[in-house]
């Protein structure tokens, strides 16, 4: 017996964002990051890095969620992450979606509105603006 997925409703004035904007979100957050770390560590120390753009993705996308409600990238992409009532995460529900994130399975297991297992698990979701809810961003 199989049973039909509804998706939560979006709060008014948002929509669940598509992947194009959400993956082109994560190639700027990955940009920005390397270009950070270049920056700070000079070309020698960035070569031998390994764990440097991980978790400066991780620190820059937990305070980020938390603080605004998006990451870098998603800021550009015009993207928020929010509850599904339309409430900002907390820095725990942050915290712990970002490490769900790079983890790197969790986004890839989801359902039909886009919502992975890292937003299934603290009840949130990647939002944008509707036409008819749009302001002056």
């Amino acid at each position: 017996m199989s049973e039909t997925y509804t998706p939560p409703t979006p709060p008014p004035g948002l929509e669940y964002a598509g992947w194009g904007r959400r993956v082109a979100a994560r190639v700027i957050d990955g940009i920005a990051g390397a270009l950070v770390l270049y920056a700070v560590l000079g070309p020698d120390r960035y070569s031998r890095s390994t764990w440097a753009p991980l978790l400066l993705f991780f620190v820059q996308t937990t305070l980020g969620t938390a603080l605004v409600g998006a990451s870098f990238g998603q800021l550009a992409m015009r993207i928020r992450v929010l509850r599904l009532d339309g409430r900002p995460l907390s820095l725990l529900a942050s915290l712990g979606r970002t490490a769900l994130i790079c983890l790197v399975i969790p986004p890839l297991v989801f359902r039909p509105d886009g919502r992975g297992l890292h937003d299934m698990a603290c009840g949130s979701a990647a939002f944008r603006r509707t036409p008819e809810g749009a302001e002056r961003d």
